[in-house]
């Protein structure tokens, strides 16, 4: 007998002493369970479902980083206006006189915005590096453009002027141009 042929028999075709290559259905073994795995339709339809997903995550991500972003150009704006304003109280509460006569201005608002970080020895005082009044650490970086150069607009300048007047700090913003999330310019927060 042939390799084939014990093959044949040992599966049980054999019939009548002879080999019977005509076997019905019945009397093949029967699979009594399913090969393990995942069929073609399967792993397409996660796949599918999988990209959906992903395509809805991926605008969410983006909106959280801006709006992370657009909290940051909050804070670093506060904290500028708020030095601003520690520095104006200064002056009005001594009348300028602390203020030295290389930075006073007419408006009592700071001539630039170093003058801020920086501080100055005040004009009643002896010179030593404890008596500098400062008003702020350092000036934040915008978010928004990378930079810590500010768009700048002095007392008698226009709320929405984007030019400097040059004479004091009133006021600071952002120079980018891009929109915030709520549909505003950043430059007119």
């Amino acid at each position: 007998m042939s390799l084939l042929g014990s093959v044949i028999v040992n599966l049980g075709f054999r019939i009548g002493g002879e080999v019977n290559y005509k076997a019905n259905r019945d009397s093949l073994p029967k699979r009594t369970s399913r090969v393990p795995g995942f069929t073609l339709l399967e792993i397409i339809i996660v796949i599918t479902i999988l990209s959906v997903l992903t395509g809805a995550a991926i605008p969410m991500v983006r909106n959280t980083v801006k709006r992370e972003r657009e909290a940051e150009l909050r804070l670093s704006l506060r904290q500028i206006r708020q030095a601003i304003d520690r520095y104006k109280l200064y002056n009005d509460q001594s009348n300028g006189t602390a203020i030295p006569i290389e930075w006073k201005t007419q408006s009592g608002y700071p001539k630039e915005l170093k003058l801020l970080v920086e501080g100055f020895t005040p004009a009643n005082t002896v010179a030593t590096s404890e008596a500098r009044v400062r008003f702020l650490r350092r000036l934040p970086i915008d978010p928004m453009t990378g930079s810590n150069e500010w768009g700048m607009r002095s007392y008698k300048d226009k709320p929405d002027s984007t030019s400097f007047g040059g004479e004091d700090v009133f006021d600071v913003y952002s120079k980018s141009d891009g929109t915030a999330l709520n549909g505003t310019k950043y430059k007119d927060w």
